[in-house]
Protein backbone atom coordinates (compact mmCIF):
# COMPACT_ATOMS: atom_id res chain seq x y z
CA UNK A 1 0.00 0.00 0.00
CA UNK A 2 2.87 2.39 0.76
CA UNK A 3 4.40 1.78 -2.67
CA UNK A 4 1.07 2.22 -4.45
CA UNK A 5 0.26 5.40 -2.51
CA UNK A 6 3.66 6.88 -3.39
CA UNK A 7 3.18 6.00 -7.05
CA UNK A 8 -0.36 7.36 -7.05
CA UNK A 9 0.78 10.66 -5.54
CA UNK A 10 3.51 11.06 -8.15
CA UNK A 11 1.10 10.11 -10.92
CA UNK A 12 -1.52 12.62 -9.79
CA UNK A 13 1.07 15.40 -9.76
CA UNK A 14 2.53 14.61 -13.19
CA UNK A 15 -0.05 12.92 -15.44
CA UNK A 16 -1.08 16.15 -17.20
CA UNK A 17 2.47 16.55 -18.57
CA UNK A 18 2.25 13.60 -20.95
CA UNK A 19 1.38 14.25 -24.58
CA UNK A 20 -0.78 12.10 -26.80
CA UNK A 21 1.13 9.28 -28.43
CA UNK A 22 0.93 8.20 -32.06
CA UNK A 23 -1.54 5.38 -31.37
CA UNK A 24 -3.82 7.07 -28.88
CA UNK A 25 -6.28 9.42 -30.69
CA UNK A 26 -7.62 6.82 -33.11
CA UNK A 27 -7.68 4.16 -30.40
CA UNK A 28 -9.75 6.40 -28.14
CA UNK A 29 -12.03 7.13 -31.08
CA UNK A 30 -12.52 3.37 -31.21
CA UNK A 31 -13.58 3.54 -27.54
CA UNK A 32 -16.27 6.09 -28.38
CA UNK A 33 -17.53 4.09 -31.35
CA UNK A 34 -17.85 0.95 -29.20
CA UNK A 35 -20.77 2.48 -27.34
CA UNK A 36 -22.87 1.73 -30.42
CA UNK A 37 -22.34 -2.03 -30.02
CA UNK A 38 -23.35 -2.01 -26.35
CA UNK A 39 -26.50 0.09 -26.65
CA UNK A 40 -29.52 -2.30 -26.50
CA UNK A 41 -31.71 0.07 -28.51
CA UNK A 42 -29.37 -0.39 -31.47
CA UNK A 43 -29.69 -4.19 -31.33
CA UNK A 44 -33.44 -4.02 -31.96
CA UNK A 45 -33.43 -1.09 -34.38
CA UNK A 46 -33.69 -3.36 -37.39
CA UNK A 47 -30.51 -2.06 -39.01
CA UNK A 48 -27.84 -2.95 -36.46
CA UNK A 49 -24.40 -3.14 -38.10
CA UNK A 50 -21.59 -4.16 -35.80
CA UNK A 51 -19.05 -2.55 -38.15
CA UNK A 52 -20.27 0.86 -36.97
CA UNK A 53 -18.66 0.13 -33.60
CA UNK A 54 -15.16 -0.11 -35.07
CA UNK A 55 -14.58 3.65 -35.32
CA UNK A 56 -12.81 5.66 -37.98
CA UNK A 57 -9.77 3.34 -37.84
CA UNK A 58 -11.69 0.09 -38.15
CA UNK A 59 -9.25 -1.45 -40.59
CA UNK A 60 -6.46 -0.94 -38.07
CA UNK A 61 -8.17 -1.43 -34.70
CA UNK A 62 -11.20 -3.70 -35.12
CA UNK A 63 -9.02 -6.81 -34.90
CA UNK A 64 -7.44 -5.48 -31.71
CA UNK A 65 -9.72 -6.51 -28.89
CA UNK A 66 -11.23 -3.51 -27.06
CA UNK A 67 -11.81 -5.10 -23.64
CA UNK A 68 -9.57 -2.57 -21.88
CA UNK A 69 -11.37 0.31 -23.58
CA UNK A 70 -14.71 -1.02 -22.36
CA UNK A 71 -13.44 -1.31 -18.79
CA UNK A 72 -11.60 2.03 -18.75
CA UNK A 73 -14.14 4.26 -20.51
CA UNK A 74 -16.49 4.67 -17.51
CA UNK A 75 -13.55 5.70 -15.32
CA UNK A 76 -12.30 8.09 -18.00
CA UNK A 77 -15.77 9.65 -18.25
CA UNK A 78 -15.84 10.08 -14.49
CA UNK A 79 -12.46 11.83 -14.50
CA UNK A 80 -13.53 14.06 -17.41
CA UNK A 81 -16.49 15.25 -15.35
CA UNK A 82 -13.95 16.66 -12.91
CA UNK A 83 -12.77 19.03 -15.67
CA UNK A 84 -9.90 17.15 -17.27
CA UNK A 85 -9.40 16.94 -21.01
CA UNK A 86 -9.78 13.54 -22.67
CA UNK A 87 -6.05 12.87 -23.17
CA UNK A 88 -5.18 13.60 -19.54
CA UNK A 89 -8.11 11.53 -18.29
CA UNK A 90 -6.97 8.52 -20.31
CA UNK A 91 -3.38 8.96 -19.17
CA UNK A 92 -4.44 8.90 -15.54
CA UNK A 93 -6.55 5.77 -15.99
CA UNK A 94 -3.76 4.08 -17.96
CA UNK A 95 -1.37 4.82 -15.10
CA UNK A 96 -3.79 3.36 -12.56
CA UNK A 97 -3.95 0.21 -14.69
CA UNK A 98 -0.17 -0.06 -14.47
CA UNK A 99 -0.42 0.20 -10.69
CA UNK A 100 -2.79 -2.76 -10.78
CA UNK A 101 0.00 -4.63 -12.57
CA UNK A 102 2.51 -3.61 -9.88
CA UNK A 103 0.18 -4.94 -7.19
CA UNK A 104 -0.41 -8.20 -9.05
CA UNK A 105 3.35 -8.71 -9.49
CA UNK A 106 3.88 -8.19 -5.74
CA UNK A 107 1.12 -10.66 -4.95
CA UNK A 108 2.47 -13.30 -7.35
CA UNK A 109 6.04 -12.86 -6.06
CA UNK A 110 4.76 -13.33 -2.49
CA UNK A 111 3.97 -16.96 -3.31
CA UNK A 112 7.67 -17.84 -3.21
CA UNK A 113 9.36 -15.23 -1.04
CA UNK A 114 8.89 -12.96 1.95
CA UNK A 115 6.87 -9.78 1.66
CA UNK A 116 9.96 -7.57 1.98
CA UNK A 117 11.58 -9.23 -1.02
CA UNK A 118 8.35 -9.20 -3.03
CA UNK A 119 7.95 -5.50 -2.30
CA UNK A 120 11.52 -4.77 -3.43
CA UNK A 121 10.93 -6.69 -6.66
CA UNK A 122 7.67 -4.81 -7.29
CA UNK A 123 9.36 -1.46 -6.64
CA UNK A 124 12.23 -2.32 -8.98
CA UNK A 125 9.65 -3.17 -11.63
CA UNK A 126 7.54 -0.04 -11.00
CA UNK A 127 10.49 2.35 -11.25
CA UNK A 128 11.83 1.15 -14.57
CA UNK A 129 11.80 4.33 -16.70
CA UNK A 130 10.71 2.37 -19.77
CA UNK A 131 7.62 1.05 -17.99
CA UNK A 132 6.90 4.27 -16.09
CA UNK A 133 6.68 6.22 -19.34
CA UNK A 134 4.54 3.64 -21.12
CA UNK A 135 2.26 3.48 -18.10
CA UNK A 136 0.67 6.83 -19.05
CA UNK A 137 0.69 6.83 -22.85
CA UNK A 138 0.24 3.17 -23.82
CA UNK A 139 -3.39 1.95 -23.67
CA UNK A 140 -2.53 -1.31 -25.44
CA UNK A 141 0.58 -3.02 -24.10
CA UNK A 142 0.44 -1.89 -20.46
CA UNK A 143 -3.16 -3.10 -19.96
CA UNK A 144 -2.24 -6.40 -21.60
CA UNK A 145 0.71 -6.71 -19.21
CA UNK A 146 -1.57 -6.12 -16.22
CA UNK A 147 -4.36 -8.48 -17.27
CA UNK A 148 -2.00 -11.22 -18.47
CA UNK A 149 -0.25 -11.00 -15.10
CA UNK A 150 -3.63 -11.23 -13.39
CA UNK A 151 -4.59 -14.24 -15.51
CA UNK A 152 -1.45 -16.08 -14.37
CA UNK A 153 -1.80 -15.06 -10.71
CA UNK A 154 -5.48 -15.92 -10.33
CA UNK A 155 -5.02 -19.06 -12.42
CA UNK A 156 -2.31 -20.24 -10.03
CA UNK A 157 -4.52 -19.36 -7.05
CA UNK A 158 -7.40 -21.30 -8.61
CA UNK A 159 -5.17 -24.37 -8.82
CA UNK A 160 -3.95 -23.93 -5.23
CA UNK A 161 -7.46 -23.49 -3.91
CA UNK A 162 -8.78 -26.52 -5.78
CA UNK A 163 -5.85 -28.65 -4.65
CA UNK A 164 -6.51 -27.86 -0.98
CA UNK A 165 -10.30 -28.19 -1.30
CA UNK A 166 -11.83 -30.29 -4.10
CA UNK A 167 -15.00 -28.21 -3.97
CA UNK A 168 -15.15 -25.96 -7.02
CA UNK A 169 -13.92 -22.48 -5.88
CA UNK A 170 -16.38 -20.25 -7.76
CA UNK A 171 -14.79 -16.92 -6.81
CA UNK A 172 -11.32 -18.03 -7.86
CA UNK A 173 -12.71 -19.58 -11.04
CA UNK A 174 -14.47 -16.35 -12.00
CA UNK A 175 -11.42 -14.21 -11.17
CA UNK A 176 -9.07 -16.35 -13.24
CA UNK A 177 -11.55 -16.54 -16.13
CA UNK A 178 -12.21 -12.80 -16.10
CA UNK A 179 -8.56 -11.83 -16.33
CA UNK A 180 -7.87 -14.49 -18.95
CA UNK A 181 -10.87 -13.43 -21.05
CA UNK A 182 -9.91 -9.75 -20.92
CA UNK A 183 -6.26 -10.53 -21.71
CA UNK A 184 -7.34 -12.63 -24.70
CA UNK A 185 -9.51 -9.80 -25.98
CA UNK A 186 -6.68 -7.29 -25.65
CA UNK A 187 -4.05 -9.48 -27.32
CA UNK A 188 -4.35 -12.80 -29.09
CA UNK A 189 -1.43 -14.11 -26.98
CA UNK A 190 -3.68 -14.09 -23.89
CA UNK A 191 -4.29 -17.89 -23.96
CA UNK A 192 -0.59 -18.37 -23.23
CA UNK A 193 -1.51 -17.55 -19.62
CA UNK A 194 -3.91 -20.52 -19.59
CA UNK A 195 -1.12 -22.79 -20.84
CA UNK A 196 1.10 -21.66 -17.96
CA UNK A 197 -1.75 -22.31 -15.51
CA UNK A 198 -2.28 -25.83 -16.88
CA UNK A 199 1.44 -26.55 -16.53
CA UNK A 200 1.22 -25.33 -12.94
CA UNK A 201 -1.71 -27.68 -12.29
CA UNK A 202 0.38 -30.63 -13.51
CA UNK A 203 3.25 -29.58 -11.25
CA UNK A 204 0.82 -29.49 -8.31
CA UNK A 205 -0.24 -33.04 -9.27
CA UNK A 206 -3.91 -32.30 -9.79
CA UNK A 207 -5.64 -35.45 -11.04
CA UNK A 208 -6.34 -35.30 -14.77
CA UNK A 209 -10.05 -36.06 -14.26
CA UNK A 210 -10.36 -33.23 -11.71
CA UNK A 211 -8.31 -30.93 -13.89
CA UNK A 212 -10.53 -31.49 -16.92
CA UNK A 213 -13.60 -30.75 -14.83
CA UNK A 214 -12.24 -27.31 -13.95
CA UNK A 215 -10.52 -26.56 -17.26
CA UNK A 216 -13.62 -26.72 -19.41
CA UNK A 217 -15.40 -24.24 -17.14
CA UNK A 218 -12.30 -22.04 -16.98
CA UNK A 219 -11.94 -22.04 -20.76
CA UNK A 220 -15.66 -21.61 -21.47
CA UNK A 221 -16.10 -18.61 -19.19
CA UNK A 222 -12.89 -17.01 -20.48
CA UNK A 223 -13.91 -17.42 -24.12
CA UNK A 224 -17.37 -16.05 -23.36
CA UNK A 225 -15.82 -12.95 -21.77
CA UNK A 226 -13.47 -12.50 -24.72
CA UNK A 227 -16.39 -12.85 -27.15
CA UNK A 228 -18.67 -10.43 -25.32
CA UNK A 229 -15.92 -7.82 -25.05
CA UNK A 230 -14.82 -8.00 -28.70
CA UNK A 231 -17.51 -6.98 -31.26
CA UNK A 232 -15.25 -7.93 -34.17
CA UNK A 233 -15.76 -11.59 -33.22
CA UNK A 234 -19.54 -11.21 -33.41
CA UNK A 235 -19.29 -11.32 -37.21
CA UNK A 236 -18.02 -14.92 -37.17
CA UNK A 237 -16.32 -16.01 -33.91
CA UNK A 238 -14.13 -18.88 -35.07
CA UNK A 239 -13.20 -17.43 -38.44
CA UNK A 240 -12.38 -13.97 -37.09
CA UNK A 241 -10.41 -15.33 -34.14
CA UNK A 242 -8.33 -17.49 -36.49
CA UNK A 243 -7.81 -14.54 -38.86
CA UNK A 244 -6.59 -12.36 -36.00
CA UNK A 245 -4.26 -15.09 -34.77
CA UNK A 246 -2.66 -15.46 -38.22
CA UNK A 247 -2.45 -11.69 -38.71
CA UNK A 248 -1.03 -10.84 -35.29
CA UNK A 249 1.47 -13.71 -35.29
CA UNK A 250 3.27 -11.87 -38.08
CA UNK A 251 2.34 -8.31 -37.01
CA UNK A 252 2.92 -6.91 -40.54
CA UNK A 253 3.90 -3.27 -41.01
CA UNK A 254 6.03 -1.13 -43.29
CA UNK A 255 7.39 1.16 -40.59
CA UNK A 256 10.95 2.37 -40.75
CA UNK A 257 13.07 1.62 -37.66
CA UNK A 258 16.39 3.16 -36.63
CA UNK A 259 18.63 0.53 -35.07
CA UNK A 260 22.38 0.66 -34.40
CA UNK A 261 22.72 3.71 -36.65
CA UNK A 262 20.96 2.16 -39.65
CA UNK A 263 17.38 2.28 -40.93
CA UNK A 264 15.56 -1.00 -41.40
CA UNK A 265 12.06 -2.04 -42.40
CA UNK A 266 10.24 -3.42 -39.36
CA UNK A 267 9.84 -6.80 -41.05
CA UNK A 268 13.56 -7.09 -41.74
CA UNK A 269 15.06 -6.40 -38.34
CA UNK A 270 18.30 -8.27 -37.51
CA UNK A 271 18.09 -11.01 -34.89
CA UNK A 272 20.11 -8.97 -32.42
CA UNK A 273 17.38 -6.29 -32.25
CA UNK A 274 15.42 -7.73 -29.31
CA UNK A 275 18.33 -8.86 -27.09
CA UNK A 276 20.21 -5.61 -27.62
CA UNK A 277 17.23 -3.43 -26.76
CA UNK A 278 16.45 -5.60 -23.76
CA UNK A 279 20.05 -5.09 -22.62
CA UNK A 280 19.89 -1.32 -23.12
CA UNK A 281 16.49 -0.35 -21.72
CA UNK A 282 16.34 -1.63 -18.13
CA UNK A 283 18.14 0.01 -15.21
CA UNK A 284 21.67 -1.31 -14.71
CA UNK A 285 21.17 -3.13 -11.36
CA UNK A 286 18.16 -5.00 -12.75
CA UNK A 287 20.34 -7.31 -14.82
CA UNK A 288 22.54 -8.31 -11.89
CA UNK A 289 19.54 -8.85 -9.61
CA UNK A 290 17.62 -10.87 -12.21
CA UNK A 291 20.58 -13.11 -13.10
CA UNK A 292 21.57 -13.76 -9.48
CA UNK A 293 17.90 -14.15 -8.53
CA UNK A 294 17.45 -16.93 -11.06
CA UNK A 295 20.43 -18.73 -9.53
CA UNK A 296 19.29 -18.26 -5.91
CA UNK A 297 15.68 -19.05 -6.74
CA UNK A 298 16.50 -22.45 -8.17
CA UNK A 299 19.27 -23.17 -5.68
CA UNK A 300 17.07 -22.70 -2.58
CA UNK A 301 14.03 -24.54 -3.95
CA UNK A 302 12.86 -28.15 -3.77
CA UNK A 303 12.00 -30.13 -6.90
CA UNK A 304 8.38 -29.00 -7.15
CA UNK A 305 9.18 -25.35 -6.66
CA UNK A 306 11.94 -25.56 -9.27
CA UNK A 307 9.33 -26.80 -11.73
CA UNK A 308 7.07 -23.90 -10.78
CA UNK A 309 9.87 -21.39 -11.25
CA UNK A 310 10.58 -23.07 -14.55
CA UNK A 311 7.04 -22.10 -15.59
CA UNK A 312 7.92 -18.46 -14.87
CA UNK A 313 10.94 -18.81 -17.13
CA UNK A 314 8.70 -20.37 -19.78
CA UNK A 315 6.54 -17.22 -19.61
CA UNK A 316 9.59 -15.32 -20.77
CA UNK A 317 11.23 -18.04 -22.85
CA UNK A 318 8.28 -19.09 -25.02
CA UNK A 319 7.84 -15.55 -26.31
CA UNK A 320 11.57 -15.10 -26.89
CA UNK A 321 11.57 -18.37 -28.81
CA UNK A 322 8.64 -17.13 -30.89
CA UNK A 323 10.54 -13.92 -31.67
CA UNK A 324 13.55 -15.87 -32.93
CA UNK A 325 11.68 -18.58 -34.80
CA UNK A 326 8.82 -16.59 -36.30
CA UNK A 327 10.77 -13.36 -36.82
CA UNK A 328 7.72 -11.06 -36.58
CA UNK A 329 7.98 -7.39 -37.49
CA UNK A 330 9.62 -5.50 -34.62
CA UNK A 331 9.26 -1.77 -34.03
CA UNK A 332 8.67 0.76 -31.25
CA UNK A 333 11.30 -0.97 -29.18
CA UNK A 334 9.76 -4.15 -27.82
CA UNK A 335 6.60 -2.59 -26.45
CA UNK A 336 4.46 -5.44 -27.84
CA UNK A 337 6.32 -7.84 -25.54
CA UNK A 338 6.43 -5.85 -22.31
CA UNK A 339 4.21 -8.51 -20.73
CA UNK A 340 7.18 -10.92 -20.52
CA UNK A 341 9.05 -8.66 -18.08
CA UNK A 342 7.12 -9.44 -14.83
CA UNK A 343 8.47 -12.99 -14.36
CA UNK A 344 12.11 -11.95 -14.62
CA UNK A 345 11.52 -9.16 -12.09
CA UNK A 346 9.99 -11.72 -9.75
CA UNK A 347 13.32 -13.53 -9.88
CA UNK A 348 15.01 -10.30 -8.80
CA UNK A 349 13.09 -10.75 -5.55
CA UNK A 350 15.14 -13.85 -4.75
CA UNK A 351 18.30 -11.75 -4.99
CA UNK A 352 16.82 -9.21 -2.60
CA UNK A 353 15.87 -12.07 -0.27
CA UNK A 354 19.47 -13.26 -0.22
CA UNK A 355 20.69 -9.73 0.53
CA UNK A 356 18.11 -9.23 3.29
CA UNK A 357 19.16 -12.50 4.93
CA UNK A 358 22.62 -10.99 5.48
CA UNK A 359 21.38 -7.58 6.66
CA UNK A 360 19.49 -7.36 9.93
CA UNK A 361 18.80 -3.65 10.23
CA UNK A 362 15.58 -2.48 8.58
CA UNK A 363 17.22 0.85 7.78
CA UNK A 364 20.07 -0.90 6.00
CA UNK A 365 17.58 -2.88 3.94
CA UNK A 366 15.71 0.30 3.01
CA UNK A 367 18.98 2.02 2.10
CA UNK A 368 20.03 -0.88 -0.16
CA UNK A 369 16.67 -0.93 -1.95
CA UNK A 370 16.61 2.85 -2.38
CA UNK A 371 20.16 2.86 -3.75
CA UNK A 372 19.10 0.23 -6.28
CA UNK A 373 15.93 2.09 -7.22
CA UNK A 374 17.76 5.37 -7.77
CA UNK A 375 19.19 3.99 -11.01
CA UNK A 376 15.64 4.16 -12.31
CA UNK A 377 14.24 7.07 -10.32
CA UNK A 378 16.85 9.60 -11.44
CA UNK A 379 16.20 9.00 -15.17
CA UNK A 380 12.45 9.14 -14.48
CA UNK A 381 12.95 12.66 -13.11
CA UNK A 382 15.47 13.74 -15.76
CA UNK A 383 13.51 12.48 -18.76
CA UNK A 384 10.05 13.52 -17.61
CA UNK A 385 7.66 13.18 -19.41
CA UNK A 386 9.57 11.04 -21.92
CA UNK A 387 10.72 8.22 -19.65
CA UNK A 388 9.81 5.55 -22.17
CA UNK A 389 12.67 6.84 -24.36
CA UNK A 390 15.14 5.67 -21.68
CA UNK A 391 18.43 3.94 -22.47
CA UNK A 392 20.85 2.90 -19.75
CA UNK A 393 24.52 3.80 -19.50
CA UNK A 394 25.55 0.76 -21.55
CA UNK A 395 24.71 2.99 -24.53
CA UNK A 396 25.72 6.25 -22.86
CA UNK A 397 22.16 7.02 -21.82
CA UNK A 398 19.49 8.47 -24.06
CA UNK A 399 22.04 10.98 -25.37
CA UNK A 400 24.30 8.16 -26.50
CA UNK A 401 21.37 6.36 -28.13
CA UNK A 402 20.29 9.46 -30.05
CA UNK A 403 20.80 9.13 -33.84
CA UNK A 404 21.56 5.42 -33.33
CA UNK A 405 18.34 4.03 -31.83
CA UNK A 406 14.72 5.14 -31.70
CA UNK A 407 14.09 7.29 -28.66
CA UNK A 408 10.86 9.34 -28.59
CA UNK A 409 9.25 7.29 -31.36
CA UNK A 410 5.61 7.92 -30.38
CA UNK A 411 5.69 11.72 -30.93
CA UNK A 412 4.48 12.68 -27.45
CA UNK A 413 6.85 15.66 -27.69
CA UNK A 414 4.31 17.35 -29.99
CA UNK A 415 2.51 18.54 -26.87
CA UNK A 416 5.48 20.43 -25.46
CA UNK A 417 6.47 21.78 -28.88
CA UNK A 418 3.02 23.08 -29.82
CA UNK A 419 2.37 24.54 -26.37
CA UNK A 420 5.66 26.39 -26.79
CA UNK A 421 4.55 27.73 -30.17
CA UNK A 422 1.10 28.88 -29.05
CA UNK A 423 2.24 32.15 -27.39
CA UNK A 424 4.58 32.96 -30.31
CA UNK A 425 2.08 32.42 -33.09
CA UNK A 426 0.13 35.27 -34.62
CA UNK A 427 -3.41 34.84 -36.02
CA UNK A 428 -3.29 32.96 -39.30
CA UNK A 429 -0.10 31.06 -38.44
CA UNK A 430 0.31 27.79 -40.33
CA UNK A 431 2.09 24.85 -38.78
CA UNK A 432 3.08 22.06 -41.18
CA UNK A 433 3.51 18.79 -39.33
CA UNK A 434 5.80 16.14 -40.78
CA UNK A 435 3.52 13.26 -39.74
CA UNK A 436 0.47 12.50 -37.56
CA UNK A 437 -0.75 16.10 -37.67
CA UNK A 438 -3.83 15.21 -35.61
CA UNK A 439 -1.67 15.02 -32.48
CA UNK A 440 -0.42 18.58 -32.93
CA UNK A 441 -3.97 19.77 -33.67
CA UNK A 442 -5.09 18.62 -30.22
CA UNK A 443 -2.77 21.13 -28.53
CA UNK A 444 -2.82 24.03 -31.00
CA UNK A 445 -4.73 27.21 -30.21
CA UNK A 446 -7.50 28.29 -32.58
CA UNK A 447 -5.29 30.88 -34.30
CA UNK A 448 -2.95 28.18 -35.63
CA UNK A 449 -3.86 26.20 -38.74
CA UNK A 450 -2.45 22.69 -38.71
CA UNK A 451 -1.37 21.35 -42.12
CA UNK A 452 -0.19 17.87 -43.09
CA UNK A 453 3.31 18.23 -44.53
CA UNK A 454 3.13 15.00 -46.50
CA UNK A 455 0.09 16.04 -48.54
CA UNK A 456 0.29 19.84 -48.41
CA UNK A 457 4.00 20.61 -48.64
CA UNK A 458 3.51 22.55 -51.90
CA UNK A 459 1.43 25.15 -50.03
CA UNK A 460 4.19 25.96 -47.54
CA UNK A 461 5.25 29.62 -47.63
CA UNK A 462 7.93 31.77 -46.04
CA UNK A 463 7.10 32.46 -42.41
CA UNK A 464 5.20 29.21 -41.91
CA UNK A 465 6.32 26.80 -39.20
CA UNK A 466 7.42 23.20 -39.60
CA UNK A 467 7.15 20.57 -36.82
CA UNK A 468 9.24 17.42 -37.15
CA UNK A 469 10.26 14.64 -34.81
CA UNK A 470 13.60 12.83 -34.83
CA UNK A 471 12.20 9.32 -35.21
CA UNK A 472 14.34 7.58 -37.85
CA UNK A 473 16.24 10.88 -38.11
CA UNK A 474 13.37 12.43 -40.08
CA UNK A 475 14.47 15.93 -39.04
CA UNK A 476 17.53 15.61 -41.31
CA UNK A 477 15.45 15.33 -44.48
CA UNK A 478 14.01 18.85 -44.76
CA UNK A 479 15.13 22.29 -43.51
CA UNK A 480 17.97 20.51 -41.73
CA UNK A 481 20.20 23.60 -42.03
CA UNK A 482 17.63 25.94 -40.43
CA UNK A 483 17.86 26.79 -36.71
CA UNK A 484 15.09 25.58 -34.44
CA UNK A 485 12.58 28.04 -33.03
CA UNK A 486 11.56 25.42 -30.46
CA UNK A 487 13.53 22.35 -29.49
CA UNK A 488 12.28 19.59 -27.20
CA UNK A 489 15.19 17.62 -25.78
CA UNK A 490 16.31 15.69 -22.70
CA UNK A 491 19.76 14.51 -21.61
CA UNK A 492 21.42 15.23 -24.94
CA UNK A 493 18.71 13.70 -27.14
CA UNK A 494 16.49 15.89 -29.32
CA UNK A 495 12.91 14.67 -29.71
CA UNK A 496 11.03 17.40 -31.61
CA UNK A 497 11.86 20.58 -33.50
CA UNK A 498 9.81 23.49 -34.78
CA UNK A 499 11.48 25.54 -37.48
CA UNK A 500 10.35 28.59 -39.43
CA UNK A 501 10.42 28.48 -43.21
CA UNK A 502 12.87 31.15 -44.47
Amino acid sequence: MILLVINLFIGLVTFRSYGLSWDEPLFYDYAEALKYAYTPANWFSGNFEVERSFGSSGSDHANRGPAYLLIATPFVSLVERLGLDSASAWHLVNFLTFQLGVYLLYRLASKWMGKESALAAAALFAFQPLLWGHAFINPKDIPFLAFFLGAVLFGFELVDKYKNNPQLPIFHLLSASFFLGIATSIRILGPLAAILVIFYAFVQKIKITDLLKVIWLYASISLLIAFVSWPYLWLNPLQKFFEVFIFMSDNPTQLNVLFAGENYQAGDMPQRYFPMLLAYTLSEPAYVLIASGIFFGFWKSDGRQRLTLGILLLWFGIVVGYIYLKRPAMYDGYRHFLFILPPIFIFAGFAFEKIFARVRSSWQKIAIVLATLMFGILPIVQLHPYQYAYYNQFTGGVGGAFRNYETEYWLTCYREAVLGLNPLAEPGTQLFVRREAYIAAYYAETGITIRDFRTEQNEMRSGDYYLVNTRSNEDLRFLDDQPAVIEVARNGAIFCLIKQVP
